[in-house]
């Protein structure tokens, strides 16, 4: 037979649709190509043969095209099992008309080679063979390739217009046996996005937390879909994920995506699929930039973290108040599947700097009801424990849940919760002992003012992140009441002052940001830990409509400039809020605070009285 050439044999092997389908036999087990490689030919042609079949089950993760095999009319004649449902075959696994297989997707290709589930046929698209006789699989490595490996029978459709993807993701004609020629338009996927305000917000929270150099995964749904164009602008981002869609391209070209800083890999896309449009297509065809391997290496958590920085974006529809996460159904009903949520996020939190990320919107898309519950619906299966969870963002902020207590996670998470349920969350974490019996939170029209948030450069290229405090902040603001001296401490309390509980801390972070202000100076440690290094304050008061205003600065921080700076930030602060000025009381013993205020572009009156000057400063 080497003598013949694999022309001659590709001709040989070629078939109708019709009779390359007479392979399959009643009782078989048939895997179908994923996403949007479906071979669309074959699958018609399996719904017009399907009433002379029985018991034949349906093999695949996710795909996009029909799903004849789902109808009613062929109840004995199909039985479908996915491994990822997705949105053609959801009402047939609701009503229990097919099946759905929860497993990590990196784990699948191993259950197809130990034959605890065996294939009998596989249907597959590929593009047309090389010189050399091999065919790839295209846009779909992920779990097809395993499963072509390890069937019996390999009907493959070679379809020109099916893009030569590089990496490990070529099958040589003698590995097929049986071949359809086809001339259709790939599958395309053009994401529709129901709340972009809300979808933006979120993307905008998320891209608060990828940083230059970064290499991120985005998993599959319409929320980290949109996250891709708040990326643009970052520096060489690196990409390893399951999935990519038109975003990616469009980050690739702009140059934010170069993956020059990627621990393994540098220079390269890896994938396991992609979905998108023809323009997509046409660009990862014979593209070097890209490389497509099984999901047993792409979703594999050990590979995974070997990316240094690693960012991986996941959705989920519910987060319950100790931060346990479900993302594949909704109470008893499977909506989607665990997919490669867990490997991912694992993966990224074994990654150095890694940072796991999970994004969801406040609300159902009615508004009705909370994604941040008191606990799981029901049925809710737990995708991603409470110990595995790092970040938690919603429109509304970011919970950095990791290595937090349960009372931390809890007030975290209903501070990103929509307004309208976090009283309902807080009567539910005070009932379930989470909180304290006197925790309360923000007016519920307090809205936090992101737009403050800024960067400084003090003496000594000291690089200092101001923001509004948070409601989330108690503890770091009682560990920055614990860091300053006892001179500091006397000179900002004019008293002994020993300890800053929990009674007092939570009124200094629960604010309105209104008639009550706060800007803390935030650094980050070696370890992206933040700390409070100084913090502005003030209150207004209703009669006089001017604002009692004081400040705190860690020692080591001291007369860098910090102080004057704060000042400045909160006169521009208040004048905005219509308050007519500052008062204060400073001890004459702390000159350098009295120098702060005499030394703004305000007149300032000051009267000394039994060794403390009272402040006036009107705008």
């Amino acid at each position: 037979m080497n003598h013949i050439s694999w022309q001659e044999r590709y001709k040989d092997k070629l078939s109708s649709p019709r009779d390359a389908l007479k392979c399959i036999k009643r009782g078989h087990r048939v895997f179908i190509g994923s996403a949007c490689a479906e071979p669309q030919l074959l699958v018609e042609e399996l719904g017009r043969i399907g009433a002379h079949l029985s018991d034949t089950e349906i093999i695949h993760t996710l795909t996009l095209g029909a799903a004849p095999y789902t109808e009613p009319r062929f109840i004995d004649n199909f039985r479908h099992s996915a491994f990822f449902i997705g949105p053609n075959v959801r009402q047939a696994v609701s009503e229990g008309q097919a099946d759905y297989i929860p497993a990590f997707l990196s784990e699948v290709p191993a259950i197809f080679r130990s034959g605890r589930i065996p294939i009998d046929v596989a249907l597959i698209q590929v593009s047309p063979p090389d010189e050399y006789g091999f065919c790839s699989y295209g846009i779909s490595v992920d779990i097809v390739k395993s499963a072509t490996e390890s069937a019996r029978i390999v009907v493959a459709e070679v379809n020109p217009q099916m893009p030569r993807t590089l990496g490990d993701s070529f099958i040589h004609i003698d590995d097929i046996d049986i071949l359809v020629e086809s001339d259709r338009p790939i599958l395309e996927v053009h994401p529709v996005i129901p709340d972009k305000a809300i979808a933006s917000q979120i993307a905008e929270n998320v891209a608060q937390l990828i940083e230059d150099g970064d290499t991120f995964q985005m998993g599959i749904g319409r929320l980290p879909y949109a996250i891709i164009p708040f990326l643009k602008g970052k520096k060489d981002l690196g990409v390893h994920t399951e999935m990519f869609d038109d975003g990616i391209m469009d980050l690739i070209k702009s140059g934010t995506v170069t993956g020059k800083k990627k621990t393994i890999h540098p220079g390269k896309v890896i994938a396991s699929f992609c979905m998108g449009s023809r323009r997509l297509y046409d660009f990862v065809n014979n593209n070097p930039i890209f490389e497509f391997h099984p999901s047993d290496y792409t979703s594999n958590p050990f590979i995974i973290s070997q990316n240094d920085n690693m960012v991986a974006v996941n959705a989920a529809l519910e987060v319950d108040l100790t931060g346990q996460v479900c993302a594949d159904s909704l109470g008893h009903v499977f909506y989607s599947g665990i997919g490669v949520h867990c490997e991912f996020i694992r993966g990224a939190a074994c990654s150095k700097r890694g940072k796991p990320i999970i994004v969801l919107p406040s609300t159902t898309s009615d508004g009705l009801r909370s994604r941040i519950v008191p606990h799981l619906s029901e049925g809710a299966g737990v995708v991603t424990t409470r110990g595995d969870v790092h970040y938690v963002v919603t429109e509304y902020g970011i919970a950095n849940l990791h290595g937090r207590n349960i009372r931390h996670r809890a007030m975290d998470l209903i501070q990103i919760a929509h307004p309208k349920f976090r009283e309902e969350l807080l009567a539910a974490a005070k009932e379930y002992h989470y909180v304290y019996p006197d925790q309360v939170l923000p007016p519920q029209a307090a809205r936090y003012p992101r737009e403050l948030e800024m960067r400084e450069t003090f003496k000594d290229n000291l690089l200092i992140f101001f923001r509004p405090v948070k409601p989330t902040d108690e503890r770091m603001l009682q560990e920055f009441f614990y860091s300053l001296s006892d001179k500091s401490v006397y000179h900002r309390y004019f008293t002994a002052k020993k300890t800053m509980l929990h009674s007092e801390a939570q009124w200094l972070v629960n604010l309105d940001y209104k008639k009550h202000m706060a800007i803390a100076g935030i650094r980050k440690d070696e370890n992206g830990n933040e700390r409070i290094i100084a913090v502005g304050r003030y209150i207004l008061n209703h009669f006089t409509n001017m604002a009692e205003v004081d400040f705190g600065i860690n020692d080591q921080y001291q007369n860098k400039g910090i102080g004057s700076f704060l000042l400045k930030y909160l006169i521009q602060i208040a004048k905005e809020q219509g308050i007519s000025g500052f008062t204060a009381e400073v001890l004459a013993t702390n000159p350098s605070m009295l120098c702060v205020f005499h030394r703004s572009d305000r007149i300032v009156e000051s009267i000394l009285d039994s060794g403390t000057y009272s402040i006036l400063l009107r705008f």
